[in-house]
């Protein structure tokens, strides 16, 4: 419910005075002698301060009124994507929506409801993340995630509870119900395994064993296999990526860190982040991103310490091959003994039809799993059968990991967040903080795949994937190819901290989706297993450009905020830069100023010749040019490109030299111009005129490039030439934020949603920030109390169960 701003201000205010000015280990007490006492009688309560764009400032007295608010705002943003999201990880998608209509892309890879279902009402039947929740800190969740759940649940359902829903989304649809604790800690449970079971899960519902009578198929061809993992691995960035740049006080105009963090998330669905800050007086203050669901900060900053995440290479499931008993393919052998598996028959109610029940089949290490996407097939035989290792399925400690960074004063703080709670399943961390360290670590969840087992263990499948991919098959019939444990580690089977690359004060830290090698370049991490991922490998265009940048960066020094703003929005195209002129000048000297296409026709392209050599480099929205180089670069093929191969020696400038002595680059170069002309679109046109999104009817111009030009300020757009070029952005630049610090209480921070607040086309905040990206602006952290009460948009709502 809603209060007048002025009461509520100083019911605020009041707050602060009480507990926020007392000294840390007083303010702490008072909060857990608050916590004790349950202050609102057993029931919760938040106050919300909105500012400008609809960012609240939640300020609870407690975890669970954290949590109570927190949900409670969510819930006002994006209660249909919350709602959807709570429907996949109940196992209900093909009771409201339909079995084979388009499942959640957001929770698992599965393609169809009824697989999703079958996948998760199965680990709820298993009580999975009721044993999760159970168990004791550090293994399981501490009592403050716990309360944080609670709430979070809470507060969703006293939303739904007193406010009419306006998303044409969900509006009066039966699916949008309370939720449970259990519902709140399920969708956690999802985000963790996204790299590991999530990725299989057609694979897991759909494995049957062969008929008594089968004959035994023959084995996955190893070289196809380990191509389709290498690409399915690489494939990872291209739908969520980030870059993030930490540099030290060495490089900076004042001695104190920097950090500009830069994630690629999808711009639509249940992986959107939301922003807010969250206070607990003496207790905790932060601001940042959440991804949606989640009851912490995902990605921000408090008054000492910023940081951000990258998706790491890291290979975050691995494979046991198993020899099964000749007489029964439900039983495999373990040093000669058998094994049987164990049934988990799941029953899904279908809309409109009959339920479906189907028996999902369970290892020592794991789920039998017959596929890890369509292009790699892992067939269950009469003598073989693959079982899937996911270490992630044991894995709630996410949320501490979130809340212990929230807490902390400093990267050193951060480092030992990540040791004592290991609860990152698939990113890296890159932190800076006011005294001027900073912190590159790829202390991620992986199996405990050492070199040396691989080596030992491997089957001949894995022999050829582990190297290629990361992916390790390994002999599940000898009980010494277990993963085993380090001492340092929170659980067996992964690696312990000592085991994790990591790049303390270096004058800068970088990370665009490649492998820790490079994390500076001057001083490259190496000595990791290559689970981890790869040393001395060709690296991705989006890495080379932004090690080029931030190195420069670094060189100049002086650095303030304001050098990560222009960095974000440069733009720069390094695929431009190294072909550009290479291609305007063999373009020119195409003889007759035509090119022969792909289906044989003559092409002038002389137009295009002029329009390359003008091009500014960048994919700013108004930059000529940029879009016919764009529409170009996806049509070159990547093994013709290159006259100078790729070097371990120069990584950052190698490959280069565009061959245009190829036949591929005149037909490509005729393929785009004929495109380009038949969609309409002429070739010298402004990029922002034909790259953009459509918010209630009105066009907003678009920044940024895709994956392959190596743009910083990502966007992967939809094409869609019937409709004027790209019309929609599918992932890209999302909860940015560039941090730093004064020598004042306050950080220096400025920060940007790209796709804004609220999913809700009704909502004020469904397309403001949306705007700003466009016009590559910024929003400036209303951080401390002070500058919080003095926005003019302040609002305060206070709210309670």
């Amino acid at each position: 419910m809603r209060t007048r701003p002025r009461r509520a201000v100083v019911a605020a205010v009041a707050l602060f005075a009480a507990v926020g000015t007392l000294p840390a280990a007083a303010a702490q007490d008072q909060h857990r002698q608050q916590n004790t006492r349950h202050p609102s009688h057993g029931g919760l309560s938040a106050t919300i301060r909105y500012t400008e764009y609809g960012i609240p400032h939640i300020l609870a007295r407690n975890y669970a009124d954290l949590g109570f608010g927190t949900g409670w705002a969510q819930a006002a943003d994006q209660v249909c994507t919350l709602a959807d999201g709570f429907v996949t990880v109940r196992g209900e998608r093909s009771r409201f929506f339909g079995a084979d209509a388009a499942a959640d892309s957001a929770l698992s890879s599965a393609t169809k409801n009824v697989s999703s279902d079958l996948y998760f009402r199965g680990v709820r039947e298993a009580g999975t993340v009721e044993k999760l929740m159970a168990t004791p800190a550090p293994l399981g969740p501490s009592r403050a995630v716990k309360d944080l759940m609670r709430g979070f649940a809470a507060g969703y359902n006293t939303w739904l509870k007193k406010n009419r829903i306006t998303d044409p989304a969900c509006r009066g649809a039966d699916w949008v119900r309370p939720v449970s604790v259990q519902d709140v800690a399920a969708r956690n449970f999802a985000l963790a395994v996204l790299g590991g079971q999530g990725r299989a899960v057609d694979g897991i519902t759909a494995a049957r064993p062969p008929g008594s009578t089968a004959a035994a198929a023959g084995a996955p061809d190893a070289r196809d296999t380990a191509r389709a993992a290498r690409e399915l691995f690489a494939a990872d960035s291209a739908d969520m990526g980030s870059n993030a740049v930490a540099f030290g006080g060495t490089t900076t105009a004042n001695g104190r860190g920097l950090l500009l963090g830069n994630p690629h998330y999808p711009w639509q669905g249940g992986r959107r982040f939301w922003q807010s800050q969250q206070t607990i007086p003496g207790e905790l203050n932060v601001a940042g991103g959440s991804l949606l669901g989640s009851a912490t900060i995902s990605i921000g900053h408090n008054a000492r310490v910023a940081w951000s995440h990258t998706v790491a290479t890291g290979v975050t499931l691995n494979l046991h091959q198993l020899a099964l008993d000749p007489a029964d393919p439900t039983t495999y052998l373990v040093d000669g003994r058998p094994e049987r598996m164990t049934e988990r028959k799941v029953t899904v109610a279908v809309k409109d039809g009959a339920p479906v029940t189907r028996t999902q089949w369970w290892t020592r290490y794991g789920p039998v799993v017959t596929s890890l996407g369509a292009a790699l097939p892992l067939p269950w035989t009469t003598a073989t059968a693959y079982a899937l290792g996911d270490p992630n399925a044991t894995n709630l400690r996410g949320s501490d990991t979130a809340l212990g960074f929230g807490r902390s004063r400093s990267t050193s703080d951060v480092l030992g967040t990540l040791q004592r709670t290991q609860g990152l399943p698939w990113v890296n961390t890159i932190a800076a903080d006011s005294q001027g360290h900073t912190l590159f670590t790829q202390s991620q969840v992986l199996p405990r795949i050492t070199d040396e087992l691989a080596q030992r263990c491997s089957t001949p499948l894995g022999r050829v994937t582990y190297p290629a991919s990361g992916v390790a098959v390994l002999d599940g019939s000898r009980s010494d190819c277990a993963l085993g444990s380090d001492p340092d580690a929170v659980q067996p089977g992964i690696f312990g901290p000592a085991r994790m690359p990591v790049l303390k004060d270096a004058p800068y830290a970088e990370n665009s989706n490649d492998s820790a090698w490079l994390a500076n370049a001057e001083r490259p991490i190496t000595g990791y297993e290559r689970v981890f991922g790869t040393v001395g490998t060709q690296r991705s265009m989006r890495t080379r450009g932004a090690l080029e940048d931030v190195s420069a960066m670094a060189a100049r020094g002086k650095l303030t905020v304001r050098d990560l703003q222009a960095q974000q929005f440069a733009n720069r195209v390094p695929a431009g830069d190294l072909v550009a002129a290479d291609a305007a000048k063999a373009c020119a000297a195409l003889p007759g100023g035509t090119a022969t296409g792909s289906d044989g026709k003559a092409v002038d392209v002389h137009e295009a010749c002029g329009v390359l050599a003008g091009w500014d480099r960048t994919a700013n929205t108004g930059s000529r040019g940029a879009l016919l180089f764009d529409r170009l670069w996806r049509k070159l093929p990547t093994a013709q490109l290159w006259k100078v191969p790729f070097s371990a020696a120069d990584p950052v400038g190698t490959p280069n030299t565009l061959d245009t002595s190829a036949p591929a680059f005149s037909t490509a170069l005729a393929d785009t111009v004929t495109e380009l002309r038949a969609a309409g679109i002429p070739l010298a046109s402004r990029l922002g005129e034909h790259q953009f999104v459509v918010r209630n009817g009105r066009h907003i111009a678009v920044p940024g490039g895709t994956e392959s030009l190596g743009v910083w300020n990502k966007v992967e757009p939809v094409w869609d030439p019937a409709g004027g070029g790209y019309t929609e952005v599918s992932t890209g630049s999302s909860y940015i934020q560039a941090v730093g610090w004064d020598g004042g209480r306050c950080p220096v921070a400025r920060t940007l949603l790209t796709y804004s607040q609220s999913s809700n086309p009704d909502s004020p905040h469904f397309s403001d920030q949306t705007r700003l990206f466009s016009a590559e602006r910024w929003v400036t952290s209303r951080f401390c109390e002070k500058d919080v009460l003095s926005s003019p948009a302040l609002r305060v709502v206070r709210v309670r169960s």
